[in-house]
């Protein structure tokens, strides 16, 4: 198949393609965002002047061995 032949129908393609994708897109509903609660707890110590921000991490110990 010789590509430069058939890039016409290949363009005329894409924009069929690109314009049925925008149609669909615009008939989606808009989202709505709402404040949910975090899958886990957070706690806020946020940095300010003159107090650093400290991150706490817990995770599991990896056991090693049989």
């Amino acid at each position: 198949m010789n590509i430069q032949q058939h890039m016409e129908a290949i363009f005329v393609t894409t924009l069929a393609v690109v314009g049925a994708g925008s149609l669909v897109v615009d008939r989606l509903p808009d989202a709505e965002a709402s404040t949910a609660r975090p899958a886990v707890p957070v706690a806020n110590h946020l940095g300010t002047p003159g107090h650093m921000a400290v991150v706490i991490v817990h995770g599991h110990k990896a056991r090693h061995g049989a």
